[in-house]
């Protein structure tokens, strides 16, 4: 008995319709889907004018719908610099003598952190690259997210990318052996940040130099360093040790060389608790800190 094939045929035709539609409603979770409003969609945003060469790059502090936070400051001339009432000035620009033929070349100033051996902890050189070559001149103290205590091109992964623990620090006093004490951290975490006094007053935002931040005395440094399992500490301003207590907190913390830490951290508008940390300093060989970019992962 022969079978119609008429039926069988718009069947066929009928699924091949509706293949394509499906494939392009389950695109893989690697890339964008273009009707989405994601964060990822969209990375340039036009200008009034909807010029092609006046495409500018979306700025955002949450990404993945708040998932993803970023905690680190972008590079500003009135970013606040060590001592200095004038801020960390350009950071940027073109250097004359290298503006030769039709290529253009500019230059990059970066801050970082030398080892506390001869000089006192947390002095800080900077390094200006240009095509070619690679020259330091000497400044107060560096003013970026900074990976101290050991070279950073051998800080531990393991330290750097992992679980933390985000914490508010009573916002009346530095932060001192009873002020660890009462933050109650639990034998076992590795990785804090301590959000302070320095946050509220957006401390980060102001171009002068102030030395009336919030930071670790020497006994609070003493303390976490004998009471707890902590390896990397994070604080909201220039320095984790407080103004008053410099040296001495600095010496305590690197020591061991064994803990690191991140400086001048952007804490607003987060809540406290643990998130995935990812703090990813520049190789660089012979520094034991330099400029790092972190986020944390909800």
């Amino acid at each position: 008995m022969a079978i119609p094939l008429k039926p069988y045929l718009l069947l066929l035709l009928l699924l091949l319709l509706l293949i394509p539609s499906s494939l392009s409603s389950s695109a893989h979770p690697a890339y964008p889907d273009p009707s989405s409003s994601s964060s990822c969609s969209a990375p340039f945003s036009a200008g009034a004018a909807d010029a092609a060469d006046d495409l500018v790059p979306i700025r955002r502090e949450e990404y993945d719908g708040g998932r993803i936070i970023d905690i680190t400051y972008a590079l500003r001339e009135d970013m606040p610099s060590w001592e200095s009432p004038e801020g960390l000035g350009p950071s940027s620009g073109s250097p004359g003598p290298w503006r030769t033929g039709p290529r253009q070349h500019s230059e990059m100033k970066l801050p970082l952190t030398r080892a506390p051996t001869s000089t006192p902890p947390g002095t800080c050189s900077s390094i200006t690259t240009r095509p070619g070559s690679t020259s330091t001149r000497s400044i107060s103290r560096c003013s970026m997210v900074c990976c101290l205590g050991r070279l950073s091109s051998s800080c531990y992964f393991s330290l750097l990318v992992c679980p933390a623990l985000l914490v508010d620090v009573p916002r009346d006093k530095n932060i001192t052996a009873e002020v660890m004490e009462s933050l109650h951290i639990p034998k076992g975490v590795r990785r804090v940040l301590f959000r302070t006094l320095n946050t509220d007053r957006e401390l980060m935002w102001k171009k002068e130099f102030d030395t009336s931040y919030v930071g670790f005395m020497k006994d609070g440094a003493q303390w976490l360093v004998d009471n707890t399992d902590i390896k990397l500490v994070g604080v909201d301003y220039l320095s984790v040790a407080a103004y008053d207590d410099l040296i001495p907190s600095h010496l305590v913390f690197l020591e061991s060389r064994e803990i690191i830490l991140v400086e001048g951290l952007k804490l607003e508008n987060i809540k406290p608790g643990i998130y995935t940390l990812h703090c990813l300093p520049l190789r660089l060989r012979g520094a034991e800190g330099c400029p790092i970019r972190c986020i944390l992962i909800k």
